[in-house]
């Protein structure tokens, strides 16, 4: 009965979908404000349709109907129920409906909160959005439903949901992940209807960008988030490791760190409106590509879900026209976005312009390095890997050159940089840069090995960003009558830009410094011995058995000492699952601020004598979770600018003018 439910919910949401598509269009074409107005009531039906198609889902898992091939595939019913929940997207049929939920729940936020817009905008908007619903809901209903039935017997319990899948990061990773994937969608769509509209001014910048903000936000948690998970449940102490899925997130991420500088400049300036649209294109075309990759086959990846080439033919097709129809509008109405501005070589403007190059070089950098593989097997060259050493010798340097101009930028003037603000720069700069070399150097003496100028180096650009963006800070509150009201009155969107550079240059410095000061050991140890890591002593205690509600285990106990001080106690596992065979590692976690320390059991090493040794790694890992402390930091920067009054209060001058051409 769920099955069928949510099948006729599914297709209910396609009927809808395709009405989004083509009622506000004909409206518009046809000047019909009636037929537009239905874009908001039908982007919301569309939403409430695709949650009762998910909700049905999630209660076929919750309730064990394994007469749904998918819940037969995904599930067990050993399996907790929090798992069992998010099992719904731990395959490729459920993932694809929570990635068309999240694209509805988009277009039913775009119909809420932007009634404030011209009715003609927002008409354009979600009949863009239904194009694009169209086409991943036809995908989803013609070869991916999650809802198709067992034609043989039963099974009793199921499959079981893969081991690795079966963490808390399961529940929150990919929601999080795909609402930033998806979210890209909404800048795209504003993109497209004000090429469209002929409305590329400051106002539909000033529409597009808290969008833009948030997508990004809620992409650069999950990204952290999945790197988080991998770190901790792989067992491998790695937090990046350029899997080619990893990269298919990565990509977009960078376009839209590209895209909201440019619309900033677009907000502000009025310009760079054809550089904002194909940043616009260029970001959600790699979120479908990333789609495409994990549900193609084409790729061998703990993340990729789907081996089957039609269905890949079929992302690959939307991808193709999505970017095809989007760049031949651009090339029909690209032409008007022309618009005569000045300004100096060395103002913002042109330091804003590097900055996004540079991200697109490493975005494209990125590309390459995920998709050459593919081309080469595909041209007959041969089977290639492009691995780290790749990916880090040309990442580091755009690094570099990327916190250079970053330190640069907010400290200089629109349109042009007057001799005595240069002036007035010299002083603070060139002592800023002094103090960060210094501290530079220090690092690097404190750091041994062939890495060490590479880390110091880095350490002094993220101090030099960091005390400049710190000297712009006390240069907008010197007038305040204290200082802390000078903070307190600074707008959102500069408070948000500090939060987002900062949590950058942690992001920077964490990786850095844990990437060449880390240390690890791979040892055989038995009960009572101990390993010195880092002086660090770990000592392993005991070995006992435990059962879980789908799992048996060897757990251990290893007491953590430093200089005879007891520091913590760990309790790192070794499970097999019992529906399907599968060896884990559960690695333990003691951490802090600046270092974590993790040990990882491996296989007993004679396996018919109990009190024999066991292959156990150790680690000591300086400042990794500086990592995800950074990136946490970024996104609270984006919520920040988002939340600022300029984006929350209807401007009327902007509103009330009629759409017309205002490129020239």
């Amino acid at each position: 009965m769920l099955g069928e439910l949510g099948s006729f919910a599914l297709i209910a949401a396609l009927m809808v979908a395709v009405l989004q598509a083509v009622i506000p269009l004909v409206g518009v074409l046809c000047r019909q404000s009636l037929w537009q107005q239905l874009a908001s009531s039908l982007a919301f039906a569309q939403m409430l349709a695709l949650l009762f198609s998910f909700f049905c889902l999630m209660s076929a898992f919750l309730t064990n109907d394994f007469s749904l091939v998918y819940v037969a595939e995904h599930s067990n019913s050993l399996l907790p129920w929090y798992y069992q929940m998010s099992a719904v997207w731990g395959g490729h049929e459920g993932s694809l409906l929570l990635w068309a939920l999240i694209l509805a729940v988009w277009g039913g936020a775009v119909s809420v909160f932007n009634r404030a817009l011209p009715l003609e905008m927002v008409a354009r908007v979600l009949s863009i959005m239904g194009m694009v619903s169209v086409a991943m809901l036809s995908f989803i209903v013609l070869t991916s439903s999650p809802f198709i039935h067992n034609v043989d017997a039963l099974p009793v319990d199921g499959a079981d949901l893969n081991p690795l899948l079966q963490d808390f990061g399961l529940i929150v990773h990919p929601p999080m992940l795909y609402m930033g994937y998806v979210g890209l969608v909404v800048p795209f769509a504003f993109a497209m209807a004000g090429l469209w509209a002929g409305r590329l001014d400051s106002a539909w910048a000033r529409w597009s960008r808290p969008w833009a903000l948030l997508a990004w936000s809620f992409l650069t948690v999950g990204i952290a988030l999945g790197s988080w998970w991998a770190y901790y449940e792989l067992g491998w102490g790695g937090w990046w490791f350029w899997d080619p899925v990893e990269n298919a997130s990565f990509m977009p991420w960078l376009a839209a760190t590209a895209l909201l500088h440019s619309l900033a400049v677009s907000e502000k300036r009025s310009i760079f409106k054809a550089w904002t649209v194909l940043l616009a294109i260029m970001a959600f075309a790699l979120s479908l590509l990333g789609t495409f990759l994990v549900r193609s086959g084409v790729l061998t990846s703990v993340h990729a879900f789907a081996a089957d080439p039609s269905r890949g033919l079929f992302i690959l097709g939307i991808l193709v026209t999505v970017v095809g129809a989007s760049l031949l509008l651009f090339a029909l109405r690209g032409w008007k976005l022309t618009t005569e501005s000045r300004y100096a070589l060395w103002s913002r403007e042109t330091l804003l312009v590097v900055n996004n190059l540079i991200l697109v070089t490493a975005a494209s950098v990125v590309l390459l390095g995920t998709l050459y593989p593919l081309l080469a097997d595909a041209l007959g060259l041969g089977r290639v890997s492009v691995g780290a050493p790749y990916f880090n010798s040309l990442f580091v340097p755009l690094t570099w050159l990327l916190l250079v101009f970053m330190a640069i930028a907010p400290v200089t003037a629109w349109k042009q940089q007057s001799e005595r603000v240069r002036q007035t720069l010299i002083l603070p700069v060139m002592a800023v840069a002094v103090t960060a070399l210094l501290v530079g150097c220090g690092l690097w003496l404190l750091v041994s090995g062939k890495h060490a100028l590479m880390t110091g180096l880095t350490a002094a650009l993220c101090l030099w960003v960091f005390g400049l963006l710190l000297w712009d800070v006390l240069q907008k509150v010197r007038n305040a009558s204290s200082h802390w009201k000078g903070l307190i009155n600074l707008t959102r969107s500069y408070s948000g830009m500090v939060f987002a550079h900062i949590g950058l240059l942690v992001l920077i410095m964490g990786v850095s410094l844990t990437t060449h000061t880390s240390i690890e050991r791979d040892v055989a140890l038995k009960q009572g011995q101990t390993v010195e890591l880092a002086d660090y002593q770990f000592s392993f205690d005991s070995l006992q058995s435990i059962q879980g509600p789908n799992f048996d285990a060897t757990k251990a106990t290893f007491s953590i000492y430093k200089s005879g001080q007891f520091i913590a106690k760990l309790y790192p596992e070794k499970r097999i699952y019992i529906a399907q065979n599968s060896p884990l590692t559960e690695a333990a976690i003691d951490g802090n601020v600046l270092r974590d320390l993790y040990i990882a059991l491996g296989e007993p090493l004679n396996s018919n004598d109990k009190n024999g040794a066991w292959a156990v790694r150790v680690y000591c890992k300086p400042f990794v979770r500086w990592l995800w402390l950074g990136a946490m930091l970024m996104a609270f920067g984006g919520i920040l600018a988002m939340s600022d009054k300029r984006y929350r209060l209807a401007k009327k001058a902007g509103i009330q003018q009629p759409i017309v051409e205002t490129a020239r």
